[in-house]
């Protein structure tokens, strides 16, 4: 049987974040992909597959892993499915919409930037979200107390920034989770 392309980005994936342990691994593109597929199916609009390539390699060129330009890992992947330029241009444009800080207060023109952005944001936020914050963290010598604070600087600022309504309404019970878990840390603190 022969695979399919979002197979084969998975198997691409696969290689490229072997031995990437600082949550912005295979697991974390797989549950964009996922939470991606969601928002997509709630919404009831969208290009699927452009949707499901943009979620899958939205952190192959991501500048804290990788030392590429113009998304040149998924650029390479894409152009060896032999995807025509525009679909190319299309999901590079998406991927280049996910990053929060390089895309804070913007919103991407299609609704397919819309559901890929959102995904990635919903990842960054609940209990995923606190695991994925103290991994990180912890891989780049942050200690507990400065990772708290990106739940400040960041995280708690994500689900008001959200495009789609089904996303947003997904990101209600993780942000209240975050919350309590920042009460009950700052009682522990204290």
């Amino acid at each position: 049987m022969e695979k399919t392309r979002i197979e084969r980005a998975i198997e691409y994936i696969t290689k490229l974040f072997q031995g990437n342990g600082d949550g912005h691994d295979l697991a974390h593109s797989l549950r964009v992909y996922k939470n991606a597929m969601m928002i997509a199916k709630a919404e009831g609009q969208g290009e699927e597959e452009i949707i499901a390539l943009s979620a899958l390699l939205h952190d192959c060129d991501d500048h804290k892993l990788f030392h590429t330009e113009n998304n040149a890992n998924a650029r390479s992947f894409l152009e060896q499915e032999k995807l025509p330029a525009e679909v190319i241009e299309e999901i590079c444009k998406n991927i280049n919409s996910v990053s929060f800080s390089k895309n804070r207060g913007k919103v991407p023109e299609t609704i397919e930037g819309k559901i890929v952005q959102d995904a990635d944001r919903l990842e960054a936020i609940g209990a995923v979200g606190i695991a994925r914050c103290f991994q990180f963290g912890g891989s780049h010598g942050r200690s507990l107390e400065n990772s708290i604070e990106h739940f400040y600087e960041k995280l708690l600022l994500i689900s008001k920034e959200l495009n789609t309504p089904p996303a947003r309404k997904m990101a209600e019970k993780r942000n209240k989770l975050m919350q309590d878990f920042l009460k009950e840390w700052g009682e522990e603190m204290n």
